[in-house]
């Protein structure tokens, strides 16, 4: 076990639950602390269902092409703690964080506090430490009551598409989780609001209303799509002919085009020749990626491997329509390789993929107690009318794909997963 991993787990038993909403125990330690989130570079606020990591990824692209520094942080990591926190472009080496997460334990006393929010305090400590030109800060779970919501001015906010997930904290229905995100609303603070359902956008323009704020919104005010292999991006203002994004998807030129959005509507320096550079060196490691290595070195000559982090319904309906526009391009038999958390309904999350995928091959993954069994998604999955198996590992998982001759194997269904994958491929994101 690494020093990281051995200091955070001792965090993790400084309160009983992994999750619990609420903002007065990480204000009590902030307060201790000196208020550091008041002393931060500009900041963007970024909530959603999906979407807002690669929405992030663009901005920071972006910005960086134009020459700006950038500190970001987003959740959960894949294959290493440091993956959360960026530092004006770079990771955080394992030295300062180990620093930084032991000074925090010291000031804490041993008092109540949970992991997400004391992790959450040390980024702020380090973004007030280290220099930077803006703070690109994803959301966790939710907005209103999530930990990096104590920002009390942020430059900007976007919201990314609201669906249904982390329903047991967030609430039933679209309309209700949408209130939640749109807590990260601040009046003052120009918002961004991606493409949303109807019941969605109607719960965040009220509360957008109440705080005067009127939000600039995908489908009325803006748009992005794809035009004869270019990226068109529409405002107000004009026309923009850009690139198409390098990450995978129909979904992407959404996101990408709530990133140019924000970057025009909060007024960033950055011109086209930028966000066409963006647009063309933006990286997130595991949001339909194509893998080389030896875990795709355990397939037949003719397949391929991809690895995807979509892991609740909306983000599986993303992953379909971009396989869908893939097997147009170039036809190929689809093996999926599934392990989802025991949050999420597997029936729901393979719902896309009817009449798609040849064969469902599953797994619990590994060293997650929280994780549903192979033999459960595979049984929901043949319930369903897919042809489905459960494995024992991700390595017999690729072997049983390559007996499909010239499969389009997808690795996909968590994050937790996709970290387990890269890990094995020794690929570490940076």
């Amino acid at each position: 076990m690494s020093r990281t991993d051995a200091i955070l787990k001792r965090l993790s038993r400084l309160h009983p639950k992994l999750i619990d909403m609420g903002l007065e125990r990480l204000n009590r330690l902030l307060e201790d602390l000196g208020n550091p989130q008041d002393h931060i570079p500009p900041v963007i606020h970024v909530a959603g269902t999906n979407g807002k990591g690669s929405t992030v990824a663009f901005l920071r692209a972006m910005l960086e092409a134009s020459g700006k520094s950038v500190h970001v942080y987003t959740s959960p990591h894949l294959v290493r703690f440091n993956e959360r926190i960026r530092l004006a472009g770079k990771l955080v080496t394992s030295r300062r964080l180990n620093g930084v997460l032991e000074r925090l334990e010291t000031v804490n006393a041993g008092q109540n506090i949970t992991y997400f929010e004391i992790t959450t305090a040390a980024a702020f400590v380090l973004f007030a430490e280290t220099r930077a030109d803006y703070v690109l800060l994803e959301v966790g779970m939710g907005g209103t009551h999530d930990t990096t919501n104590v920002v009390k001015h942020p430059l900007g906010t976007i919201i990314t598409p609201v669906d249904l997930d982390h329903m047991a904290f967030l609430g039933n229905t679209i309309g209700v989780i949408a209130v939640e995100k749109a807590g990260i609303l601040k009046r003052g603070a120009p918002a961004v609001i991606a493409r949303q359902a109807d019941e969605g956008l109607a719960s965040i323009d009220r509360v957008a209303r109440r705080l005067g704020v009127v939000p600039f919104v995908a489908g009325q005010d803006f748009d992005a799509y794809e035009q004869d292999g270019r990226m068109v991006y529409t405002d107000e203002t004009g026309l923009l002919d850009l690139p198409r994004p390098r990450l995978v998807g129909a979904h992407q030129f959404e996101n990408a085009g709530t990133a140019i959005a924000a970057i025009r509507h909060f007024a960033l320096p950055v011109d086209q020749h930028a966000m066409a550079t963006g647009l063309q060196t933006v990286t997130w490691p595991a949001r339909l990626s194509p893998m080389q290595g030896p875990l795709r070195d355990l397939l037949g000559a003719g397949a391929e491997l991809w690895l995807d982090g979509g892991h609740n319904a909306h983000g599986t309906r993303a992953l379909a329509r971009a396989l869908a526009d893939m097997n147009a391009v170039r036809p190929a038999p689809l093996v999926l390789i599934m392990g989802m958390m025991n949050t999420r309904k597997p029936a729901d999350v393979l719902a896309p993929f009817a009449g798609m995928a040849q064969r469902i091959l599953t797994l619990t993954i590994p060293g997650e107690p929280n994780a549903h069994k192979a033999q459960l998604i595979a049984a929901q999955a043949q319930e369903a009318g897919f042809d489905a198996a459960p494995v024992r590992s991700i390595a017999a998982a690729l072997r049983a794909a390559g007996a499909v001759p010239n499969a389009r194997v997808v690795i996909s269904g968590s994050l937790y997963l996709a970290g387990q994958v890269l890990h094995r491929n020794g690929t570490v994101p940076d």
